[in-house]
């Protein structure tokens, strides 16, 4: 459906590592919640962004990579679709990624007489990944990125393993926690039940 009026122009940035044996067609219907959010009938009338310096919505298919550098207008609700679509990307992904999403107040007006009157600009990351272990660890990485990059400012480099390590610490207790999680309710192994792949691989920077 058409939208008018609506609040914010909202930017979705982010390169998704695909599969090789993923087809346009699962991604489209991947993307289903964002294409039809758009307003339209298909992924391809949906891609071009709402602005014509941005490349929309792209399928590398020589590197299997999703390109998306994509605005379109939209509510709150928008966030219910992304995560609609990251879920879907998840069941096509080959690696962890993250994708930014930007939320900009159209309505603001700089020019506003009243103080008090504030943008109401937000920001979300979201993430995708073939395995709850490969979406923590790009968690883990932007987390590790972003710490080191703000403490560097007052130490050095090398001083700052041990806030490395306790980051991983955290992100092993929570990988912990989901695998254990995920072993309630299944059969032991070994007495008539289904092994399957004992749950998550354990991401390769938690130690």
């Amino acid at each position: 459906m058409s939208r008018y009026n609506t609040p914010f122009e909202i930017h979705v940035h982010g390169d998704v590592p695909l599969r090789e044996d993923v087809a346009y067609a699962q991604i489209q219907e991947a993307l289903k919640p964002l294409w039809q959010y758009a307003g339209a009938r298909s992924l391809a009338a949906a891609a071009e962004s709402h602005y014509e310096d941005e490349p929309g919505i792209r399928f590398d298919a020589e590197n299997h990579v999703l390109q998306m550098c994509w605005t379109v207008a939209g509510d709150d609700d928008f966030r219910q679709a992304i995560e609609e679509a990251c879920m879907g990307l998840n069941e096509i992904a080959s690696a962890g990624a993250p994708l930014e999403v930007s939320f900009y107040d159209t309505e603001f007006d700089e020019e506003d007489p009243n103080p008090e009157a504030e943008a109401r600009d937000d920001f979300i990351m979201a993430f995708v990944g073939p395995t709850p272990a490969a979406i923590m660890q790009v968690q883990r990485d932007l987390l590790v990125q972003d710490v080191v990059h703000l403490m560097e400012r007052h130490f050095e480099a090398a001083e700052l393993g041990e806030v490395v390590g306790a980051i991983d610490k955290l992100f092993n207790e929570r990988f912990n926690a989901l695998v254990n999680s995920m072993q309630l309710g299944r059969p032991p192994r070994g007495h008539g039940g289904s092994s399957g792949h004992g749950g998550p691989r354990k991401p390769r920077h938690l130690h």
